[in-house]
């Protein structure tokens, strides 16, 4: 029988701060932002007498999930149901406008995190509780479930002098934090006059992945449609940065990758060389319906991981780009910016957050040599700053 997990928002009305009673609320929310019941957090609130809900907000995809590629802009706009503003905050606008806010009092963060550093929603929150604390506005975080749990950490830290929309502050790729102790960690680094409130879940254990926590799963965002999709991410969002598809336009995107010019038995093979734990590749063809290659036959592979313990996510995506680099030096190539609002910079290099990822492959440096390094700056991240701010 599976454990009775309850997020934030399960327990909020229970669990509200007692000085924010009746106070006027922003929300901040996604398809996912969901209870037990499937009941949307917009629909709770609105209904709640321990607020008065004013306007809601919504980040990259737009709040209905709707804008199905990357990097696609939507417009706030108003709720006919409701008769509240929606504001976007995937636009020109990514940290809340003081107009956006000025009947507030506090701004309630509902959004389903992935467990990945390059997921903007973090980020999105890291802007929000800026524009709060500048404005003397609460925020409460209702805390949600790491899906791809809170015990393994990946990858390299982020270097300050490539921090982007997809990585605001220091931190691993894999993390290994829910969404309010990255708040937590937010607030004391970087936001330390804000007034935050986390309201925590109950039961929810570290070593827990999605599918053991007993709730439903709804996409945080088109292109992640299952738990199998937020594993394998962490490394497969690398592909973003180069010419190869990350499987976007087919049903099984980040699990499927390759290009027009990869032969999948050669690819397989050199993959196999790293010796990657937990992780067996088919080869594969597929035909992406839309972004990179649409239309066109392309080789590549399927991941299918075998053991979610071993399974080194990060570790993976980079053997990937290593293997095609090496057998396709004149084909592969790393895509130019704009890439989410970074104009100068490579695309790989503010995924990676530093270009020694990118000039490692560049130059044959071998996996393990490459690990090595990233391997320090995490479990040094690890002991001096994440382990402050773990809640459960």
């Amino acid at each position: 029988m599976k454990p009775k997990i309850k997020t934030g928002l399960d327990l909020f009305e229970k669990k509200w701060p007692g000085q924010l009673k009746g106070a006027r609320a922003g929300l901040i929310v996604h398809p996912a932002s969901v209870n037990r019941k499937l009941e949307h957090a917009a629909y709770l609130f609105q209904k709640s007498r321990k607020v008065e809900l004013k306007a809601i907000f919504g980040p990259q995809h737009g709040i209905l999930g709707e804008t199905q590629d990357n990097m696609v802009e939507w417009k706030s706009f108003k709720d006919k149901g409701t008769g509240l503003p929606v504001y976007s905050l995937y636009s020109k606008t990514r940290k809340p406008e003081p107009s956006m806010l000025k009947d507030i009092d506090v701004l309630v963060i509902d959004m389903q995190d992935v467990g990945s550093r390059y997921y903007t929603f973090i980020w999105t929150m890291e802007l929000c509780m800026q524009a709060c604390s500048e404005l003397g506005i609460s925020v409460v975080i209702l805390d949600r479930p790491n899906p791809i749990g809170g015990k393994l950490t990946d990858g390299p830290v982020l270097d300050a002098d490539h921090s982007s929309f997809v990585g605001l502050c220091p931190l691993t790729i894999r993390h290994g934090m829910t969404i309010g102790e990255i708040g937590s960690y937010l607030k004391s680094e970087f936001n330390p006059a804000l007034d935050l409130h986390i309201i925590k879940m109950e039961s929810w254990k570290r070593e827990m992945l999605f599918d053991e926590t007993g709730l439903p799963w709804v996409m945080p965002s088109p292109n992640m449609p299952t738990l199998d999709t937020a594993l394998v991410y962490p490394g497969m969002c690398l592909l973003e940065g180069t010419n190869l598809s990350e499987g976007r336009g087919t049903t099984r995107p980040f699990e499927i990758f390759g290009a027009p010019f990869i032969a999948p038995e050669i690819l397989i093979k050199r993959l196999d060389r790293f010796k990657l734990p937990g992780v067996v590749f088919r080869p594969l063809n597929f035909e992406p319906t839309f972004q990179k290659h649409a239309g066109k036959l392309c080789g590549g592979a399927q991941i299918h991981v075998t053991n979610r313990g071993r399974f080194k996510a990060f570790k993976t995506g980079t053997a990937i780009l290593k293997a095609v680099y090496d057998l396709y030096p004149r084909k592969f190539k790393w895509n130019m910016p704009p890439y989410e609002y970074e104009q100068k910079k490579k695309p790989i290099d503010i995924l990676a957050g530093t270009d020694r990822f990118r000039k490692d492959i560049e130059s044959g440096k071998s996996l393990n040599q490459m690990e090595q390094w990233w391997d320090e700056q995490r479990l040094g991240f690890n002991k001096k700053v994440r382990k402050k701010y773990l809640i459960y």
